[in-house]
This record gives C-alpha cells, sequence and structure tokens, in this order.
C-alpha cells in the first residue's frame, strides 16, 4: 500500500503511530483498526474499565502515605504526622489532607511486599506484576485488548511523564520507560508516550488543504484497487473500511484527547499542582496536576492502560535526594491535591466505576530514620492503594507489624496486583474460552489470584 504521508505526518508510532502517516511499514493504522475489530468479532471479553496507575518512582514511604502508625515506636511512625481520613480509625500521612476525605472510595493495602531493593529491577518487577514474560501490565492488556480504540484510534496504553529537570529525576522518567516496556511480547505493544507535548498535537492535525488532502486520497484509493486486482488476494477484502476509519481519526479531531485547553479553567485549577516546585538539584514546577487530567481525559477517550510518573520518592536525605519531612511537603502535597481532583472529577462524570486508579512505587522505606533525616530502601512494606474500579473501597486489606516492617497478615505480592488488574479489564471466565491468546499470557489468568476482599 502507498503511504500516505502529509506535512503532518513525520512522526513515529510513540507520536500516536505517526497518525499522520497511515503507514508505517507491515504495520498501518489501518491494519491495527482491523485487527481490533477481528478480536472484537472473535468475542474477546473485554470489560468497560481502564486502569489508571500512579507510581511514585525512588520508592514512596509506606509510613508517611498510607500507613502513619502513630502508636509505633518514634522511627517506625509517620514524620509528617497523620489525618484522621472518613473511615473511622484510620489514618493517612500529614501531607494527605484532601485524599483523607476520600477514603471511602479507596482501599489501602498494608501488607503488600516483593523482595528486590534495587531500583531499576524493582520497577521493572513492580510495573510487570512480577510476571515472566519481563511484559509490563500495559502491554498485557494492549497484548490481549488490542494496541488502539476500533473507534477512536486512541493507544490502549499510554505513558503520562513529567519533563523532569532534575538529573535524578531524569534518571527516573527513564527507568520507568524501560520498565513499561513490552518484554517478550514484542514492540507493537509498547506505550505510547506522548510526552513531545504540543508538538504531539501539532503531528495529529492535517497541515495541508482539505482538496489536496482529498486529491491524494482519491489517488490512494485508486492505486490500492489496481493492486488488489494484481494480487487477487482475498486478504485485501474489507480493508477499505479500515482504511476510512484512519481518514476518519485524522479528520475528527482526535488530538482533542490531548488537549487540556479544552477543560474549563476552573477545573484545570482544580487539578493545578503549579504552586509547588519539585527537584532537588534542580527544579521545576510540578505538571502531576496535568498529567492525571490528561489521564482522564485519554480513559474517557478509549486508552485502557495509563501510567503517570511522579519522580523523586527516594527520599535518602543524601547528595541526590531530600529527607522525608521535605520531601512529603515538595511531593506528597501535589499527589493530594492531584489524585483528590481525579477522584471527584471521576465521580462527577460517572466513572468511578469504570477507573481503577493504582497508587505505588518501587518499594517501601525504612521503618528507623537515617543520620540525616531520610528513610532508605525497604522491601517488606511497600505502598500500594487502589480506588475506584467497581471494585469494593472504603477499607484497609491486611496489616502491618506493630514496628511498620513486616506484613502482620498474608503478604500481598506483584503478582496478586497483577490478577487484580486482570480481573478488573477482563472477564477472566470468556478469556478462557477466546482462541489465540498467548499461552505465557493465560499461564498468568490462570494461576493468579486477586487480593482478596476488592470482588
Amino acid at each position: 500500500m502507498l503511504n500516505l504521508v502529509t506535512q503532518a505526518g513525520h512522526a513515529t508510532r510513540r507520536e500516536f503511530l505517526k497518525i499522520g502517516a497511515l503507514g508505517l511499514g507491515g504495520l498501518t493504522l489501518p491494519g491495527l483498526l482491523a485487527g481490533r475489530a477481528l478480536a472484537a468479532a472473535a468475542g474477546q471479553p473485554v470489560k468497560d474499565k481502564s486502569v489508571v496507575l500512579l507510581f511514585l518512582s525512588g520508592g514512596a514511604s509506606h509510613i508517611e502515605t498510607f500507613n502513619p502508625n502513630m502508636d509505633a515506636p518514634a522511627a517506625a511512625r509517620s514524620m509528617t504526622g497523620a489525618v484522621q481520613t472518613s473511615l473511622p480509625g484510620v489514618s493517612f500521612g500529614g501531607t494527605f489532607p484532601l485524599l483523607s476525605r476520600h477514603a471511602d472510595k479507596i482501599a489501602v493495602v498494608r501488607s503488600f511486599r516483593h523482595p528486590i531493593g534495587d531500583h531499576v529491577k524493582a520497577i521493572e518487577h513492580v510495573l510487570c506484576g512480577g510476571n515472566p514474560t519481563a511484559a509490563s501490565m500495559g502491554s498485557i492488556y494492549a497484548c490481549l485488548r488490542g494496541t488502539n480504540h476500533p473507534t477512536t484510534g486512541i493507544p490502549t496504553y499510554s505513558l503520562q511523564l513529567g519533563p523532569e529537570v532534575d538529573p535524578q529525576y531524569r534518571s527516573e522518567r527513564a527507568r520507568i520507560v524501560k520498565g513499561s516496556e513490552p518484554g517478550d511480547l514484542g514492540a507493537a505493544y509498547a506505550p505510547f508516550d506522548p510526552s513531545g507535548g504540543s508538538a504531539i498535537l501539532k503531528n495529529m492535525q492535517l497541515n495541508i488543504a482539505r482538496d489536496r488532502f482529498d486529491d491524494r486520497r482519491q489517488l490512494l484509493s485508486a492505486l490500492d484497487a489496481m493492486k488488489r486486482q494484481v494480487d487477487s488476494n482475498d486478504g485485501l477484502a474489507g480493508v477499505d473500511k479500515f482504511t476510512e476509519q484512519a481518514y476518519d481519526l485524522i479528520l475528527g479531531g482526535a488530538s482533542e484527547a490531548f488537549d487540556l485547553k479544552r477543560e474549563s479553567p476552573s477545573l484545570r485549577e482544580k487539578y493545578d499542582t503549579g504552586m509547588f516546585d519539585v527537584g532537588f538539584k534542580s527544579f521545576r514546577k510540578s505538571t502531576l496536576g496535568d498529567q492525571m487530567l490528561m489521564a482522564r481525559r485519554l480513559v474517557e477517550a478509549g486508552c485502557g492502560f495509563v501510567t503517570v510518573h511522579s519522580a523523586g520518592w527516594d527520599m535518602h536525605a543524601d547528595g541526590n535526594n531530600p529527607g522525608i519531612e521535605k520531601g512529603m511537603e515538595m511531593l506528597g502535597r501535589p499527589v493530594d491535591k492531584a489524585v483528590s481532583a481525579f477522584l471527584e472529577d471521576l465521580e462527577s462524570r460517572g466513572l468511578s466505576d469504570k477507573v481503577l486508579l493504582l497508587i505505588t512505587g518501587d518499594f517501601g522505606r525504612t521503618p528507623k530514620i537515617n543520620a540525616r533525616g531520610g528513610r532508605d530502601h525497604w522491601t517488606n512494606l511497600c505502598t500500594l492503594a487502589l480506588a475506584g474500579g467497581g471494585l469494593n473501597m472504603g477499607q484497609v486489606i491486611g496489616q502491618s507489624a506493630k514496628g511498620n516492617d513486616i506484613p502482620a497478615s498474608d503478604p500481598i505480592t506483584t503478582q496478586d496486583l497483577m490478577s487484580t488488574v486482570l480481573h478488573t479489564l477482563f472477564d477472566i471466565g470468556s478469556l478462557r474460552l477466546v482462541r489465540g491468546v498467548p499461552r505465557e499470557l493465560m499461564a498468568l489468568v490462570e494461576n493468579g489470584k486477586p487480593i482478596e476482599g476488592l470482588f
């Protein structure tokens, strides 16, 4: 097929499959739409749900976030104090006063653990749900659902990354990108990364006159018709339908989903975290609010899995990182505001049961304060909270020991988290009946068990 490339289309797959370019070798937008439609026709049991994963990279302290444990010895309780939530007897860390009002919409897991203390390996382990394919949870979902939404063309799996300027934060950003890779599943299931900002919008707009575009469209149709006559290949039958969808995507304003200016000023203000400066050696305004708002816009447009990145949670109080108190004021406050706005926004739009929010990170922090006022890496207890998705919220799942160091109940694992995601996004019983599901992915479905009490 002749590649139709306008001035809008010198973009790559990571810029919306270079939405202005209809042909990218064997992976064309019409082909992706066709594949997605075939999957739907085969009865793929995809639920009308999405996941937004807020990843606090560096390793957010489980103590200062969702388990302040103020009755514990001094080192094992929150350095930022605690706020009582809307749930009797349940408190959050002191920098989460807004989130505390939404505790009835949140499930906090206080016995989440895994064995890996190295940043790079831990991030990959958590984002992959501990599965042996080295494919991230988002890539697995894209493989099972299809890489693009069949109507809007929105990618199934997307990243929302901040424009990091601090060297440490840029390093953490790179780790998230690496941990989000599709592993053995192949590059087709890599996440879409729209971090080019306004350039993405430009590349998704038609930048030639409409009549010239229509002329090229007619030429392409004529050449394709000739090619089919020569090939006499039944496999080409019906391709026109998906080519038309690709045209409709370009002409139908798909870039609108990435344009925050379409939101009301009052809503953008609710999300806005620009009053917080984030960094250590170099600083920038926090964009977490915009990232969370973009995540809501993407899932509303048909994206199924969005990973939002917040960097800087490696609070050792060393040469690259702040201590706990300063770090939580800098990063905890934006999370408090942005996530609260996100939950309220979902509720106002009737999306609370359709979107599952996950909040986690590399690992937890030591239940011991180091000499500089920081906490170091700790894997025996890690941060994990969930909200929405139609699951059972307003509860604490599992318990930690009094020292905030190990689970006092059965540990929740990364595999349990993976299974929770799969059970949220798919009808597992129907998925077992679908032919062609890769065996290694079916094993993840068959062998996993979701977090008890959520379903």
